[in-house]
């Protein structure tokens, strides 16, 4: 099978589709992979580091789109590489068609696309694989991040994370104790921070508590609770997501009103509609705006900062699927892998995905 491996063009969109090392993985098993010249240099690989791994360097998109069976890409296609898509082509990556704009839906079905959303395949026990990296790698930015913009010269509270013996750490709340947030509370935690973890499900707040002898906090998510720990939050995270929905706001403006001043909300949910009402996208060059007084971080690619990380965290993590796909197909591939049929979110240019559907208003065909 012929593999391809196009630059991403979105601003400063660093990761890479393939590190070197699953392409050896690919060109070990048989198969020819593309890579466009430049596609690993944001993540540190080299086209002499994909040619070492049996890699052809190709000149442009087009060439990558016009030799290749699957693409494998982080981002979804802008609409300038829409026109590239070669007839009936495989595409894998992050797309999140719910809250994609329509004309991507559209040239997926005219170019008879199957398209393999990484963010929904999805295993028996709910666990999504290719998710879950990049949901540790934000996660553990996110002490990063909130420290930079609690600081006084960026209009912060000026409060340091972990506080000082006699003066009190910040208070940080997390909205969603998944991987994400969970990651998020253990490193918050571990610099000393003052963490409340609010979530519906039961056992993931028992997880915290026992992880941390009961030193964060949990809370169940009811809206008298978000409230209350959104009043008092120095910083408050959104960790929230839905396969296939767009996340609902559970965070009003009245609430993001009632925050201090100079407090700091990550709304790492951005990706998929954002759980703060007052959150809109933002982007690595322009990554924060202030609304209510309180400053937001809304990047839906925030671990492209880290993108050598990311990039071999999300490809190890998609490689199974990847091969078996090369080795028998998709539609066999999800036969034997059963997880990776939840991420068919169109086939031959079908939208098969039932959530998805609901969430853009059609039906399936």
């Amino acid at each position: 099978m012929e593999f391809g491996i196009p630059r991403e063009v979105r601003d400063l969109e660093m990761r890479v589709g393939l590190t070197p090392a699953t392409v050896l993985a690919l060109t070990g098993a048989g198969h020819t992979v593309y890579v466009e010249k430049g596609a690993g240099k944001g993540a540190g690989f080299s086209d002499e580091d994909y040619r070492a791994a049996g890699a052809q360097i190709v000149y442009s998109a087009a060439e990558v789109y016009g030799r290749t069976a699957i693409i494998a890409k982080i981002t979804r296609p802008t609409a300038e590489e829409q026109p590239l898509f070669r007839q009936g082509q495989t595409i894998f990556s992050f797309l999140h068609l719910h809250v994609s704009s329509p004309d991507l839906l559209e040239a997926l079905e005219m170019r008879e696309i199957t398209a393999v959303s990484y963010e929904l395949i999805e295993e028996a026990d709910g666990r999504r694989p290719v998710l879950l990296p990049a949901s540790e790698v934000a996660g553990r930015m996110a002490p990063l991040i909130a420290g930079q913009h609690l600081r006084s010269d960026k209009n912060g509270r000026g409060i340091l994370l972990s506080g000082l013996p006699g003066v009190p750490p910040a208070a940080v709340v997390i909205l969603g104790a998944g991987i994400l947030g969970t990651h998020a509370a253990h490193a918050f935690f571990g610099l000393g921070a003052e963490v409340t973890v609010l979530d519906k499900d039961a056992r993931r707040l028992q997880a915290l508590d026992e992880w941390s002898n009961g030193h964060i906090t949990t809370m169940f998510a009811n809206r008298h609770n978000l409230e209350r720990a959104v009043r008092f939050a120095d910083v408050l995270i959104g960790a929230i997501s839905i396969a296939g929905h767009r996340v609902p706001h559970i965070v009003s403006r009245e609430m993001v009103q009632q925050m201090t001043p100079g407090s700091v909300i990550l709304d790492f949910s951005i990706d998929e509609g954002g759980c703060v009402e007052t959150s809109r996208p933002t982007t690595l060059r322009d990554p924060v705006f202030v609304a209510e007084g309180v400053t937001h971080y809304c990047v839906p690619n925030i671990t492209s900062a880290y993108a050598r990380t990311t990039s071999y965290a999300i490809t190890n993590a998609a490689l199974p699927y990847l091969l078996a796909a090369g080795e028998a197909g998709v539609k066999e591939a999800a036969q034997l892998l059963p997880a990776l049929s939840k991420g068919i979110t169109v086939y031959q240019g079908q939208l098969v995905n039932q959530d998805i559907a609901n969430a853009l208003g059609l039906k399936i065909k």
